[in-house]
């Protein structure tokens, strides 16, 4: 009886004691591992980064993994007949430098095959869904030789030219963003500045009516009013506030802590604000001036 015992207080101490400790020590050992440097690579794609550009996407709540495929292989549809001379020029650029480095021979030419299989535009990802802290938003992280007005203005005149062929059904506002930064007075201040520049800042100098759309997702620290304000200033004089009939539309998209800034044409409300859920399924104009409404009052509430 008393060997029975004393082997059941052992394994009891066996298992409170040294194992246990071990337990704790190997789980230690794998949360605070450093990671390697290809996992640091693969994790700087998935975020955004000051100098991105993208597409920001909204999308019915929980519907957030069914928007990014369907827009995926929309983006991609488009994106293989508007850049298609551009996409083979640079295969072509590839084949010409993986034939001069097997010239060369050795070393150097499996260096260089390397990096022209790197550089082949099929293996490159012009468009990288990152699932963020947001719901019912997606963005696309986009590379040249795509340029997201431009893009997104192309896919909205051929929803609008042919409605009835409907080609997503989860997907809803689309917000091309020529250039990402911190969502901060400094970043923002850089981002617009380089944005606004070719618009207008233009020699000689060119007289242009905007207006200025800020919208603001999960962000306490800029206000809607301190972002029209600052982007007004890097405007600059001469130019003309003009709500309804603008020439150019400054969008400013605000979420968490990135900010995102784009320069549109004056076709952003014939494209029914480039909502592709609007362009198939048009909202009846009461609900959608409730709706417009409702969004502003909820972004500027941040």
């Amino acid at each position: 009886m008393s060997l029975d015992m004393g082997q059941g207080t052992k394994r009891k101490a066996d298992d409170n004691g040294p194992a246990s400790t071990i337990d704790k020590r190997q789980k230690s050992r794998q949360q605070w591992r450093v990671p390697r440097k290809h996992e640091e690579g693969v994790k700087a794609l998935n975020v955004i980064r000051p100098g991105d550009s993208g597409i920001w996407a909204t999308c019915n709540k929980g519907k957030e993994r069914a928007c990014i495929g369907e827009l995926r292989d929309l983006f991609t549809a488009y994106a293989d007949n508007m850049y298609e001379e551009k996409i083979t020029a640079e295969a072509m650029e590839a084949v010409v430098a993986t034939s001069e480095a097997q010239s060369a021979g050795g070393i150097e030419s499996e260096i260089q095959s390397e990096i022209a299989d790197m550089r082949q535009p099929g293996s490159r990802q012009l468009f990288t869904p990152l699932r963020v802290d947001v719901q019912c938003v997606v963005f696309f992280k986009t590379v040249a030789p795509v340029e997201p007005v431009s893009f997104i203005k192309t896919v909205c005149e051929d929803a609008m030219s042919a409605a009835r062929r409907k080609r997503t059904r989860w997907a809803k506002r689309l917000s091309p963003m020529t250039l990402m930064g911190r969502a901060s007075e400094e970043g923002l201040e850089k981002v617009a500045t380089e944005v606004l520049a070719p618009h207008f800042h233009r020699t000689p100098f060119q007289r242009r009516k905007f207006a200025i759309r800020p919208t603001l997702r999960n962000h306490n620290i800029l206000s809607r009013d301190s972002i029209i304000r600052q982007i007004a200033t890097i405007v600059g004089p001469g130019h003309e506030v003009s709500l309804k009939d603008y020439d150019l539309l400054i969008i400013v998209e605000v979420y968490q802590n990135v900010c995102g800034v784009s320069v549109l044409d004056d076709s952003f409300e014939r494209l029914k604000r480039y909502n592709l859920a609007e362009i198939f399924d048009p909202t009846p104009a009461n609900e959608n001036a409730n709706a417009e409404r409702k969004e502003i009052i909820a972004s500027s509430a941040g």
